[in-house]
């Protein structure tokens, strides 16, 4: 497993545990305390888990077990791979704060970093799955389908 997949599996559980913990307040003060979520909580808590955590553990992984771009590819590069994390990990965390925050400060500037920062998790996905295309290919497997093979 080379840096770029730990980058991404390691930063997937960092999320993982930011949004239990979000979860783990809401809960107490909805349990304990009789108070609702508000729903910039609930927004982060849900993009911590599912965008933080779930979805760049998938992409760690895709980029650990696709098989390797062809020699000739022009359009995979792990600095355009890179360049999509880094995207991703400023466009969630700034999302994830920016809700946490919105809870007690309503002001017009952090609804901007949350539309924003939903742009960039589109934008870092969309770069992601554009360098990843030319390698979600068969390598092998085509010829033992055409043999008749069940997988």
């Amino acid at each position: 497993m080379y840096t770029l997949v730990r980058r991404f599996i390691k930063t997937g559980i960092v999320f993982l545990f930011a949004g239990m913990a979000v979860g783990l307040w809401i809960l107490v003060r909805r349990e304990i305390f009789g108070v609702f979520p508000h729903p910039h909580l609930v927004s982060a808590h849900t993009h911590a888990i599912q965008l933080g955590f779930v979805v760049f553990l998938i992409l760690g992984v895709a980029i650990w077990l696709f098989p390797r771009a062809a020699k000739d590819d022009t359009r995979y590069s792990p600095e355009k791979i890179a360049a999509a994390y880094w995207i991703l990990l400023v466009a969630t965390g700034g999302r994830f704060i920016a809700e946490i925050v919105r809870v007690g400060y309503g002001g017009a500037l952090l609804s901007w970093v949350v539309v924003l920062s939903g742009v960039g998790q589109v934008m870092g996905l969309g770069l992601y799955f554009w360098t990843m295309w030319t390698r979600i290919r068969p390598v092998g497997s085509h010829l033992r389908e055409a043999k008749g093979e069940r997988f």
